[in-house]
């Protein structure tokens, strides 16, 4: 019966001790984990209101693509007239 008391008083003076502070420092990583998620959902929302004429900038850029394949053939389609 002794040891057995002698065993409690090692786990509450011993073993609680670390367990609480193991404890303490997840609980502290999960807070900063909380905060950087927190804040980089506040950025994305921020970043969803920039996202409003990108459909159109995508639609010019597009024409401009077009645009550029159009005369490239045309050139290309002259220097093969002139090797030829």
């Amino acid at each position: 019966m002794v040891l057995w008391w002698i065993g409690n008083a090692i786990l509450l003076i011993v073993i609680l001790p670390v367990v609480i502070a193991l404890l303490n420092r997840v609980l502290a990583a999960v807070e900063r984990i909380r905060a950087a998620s927190d804040d980089i959902l506040s950025g994305g929302v921020a970043l969803v209101g920039q996202l409003d004429g990108v459909p159109e900038a995508l639609a010019q850029t597009d024409q401009t693509v077009t645009d550029i394949a159009v005369g490239a053939t045309r050139y290309a389609g002259s220097v093969a007239k002139l090797l030829g």
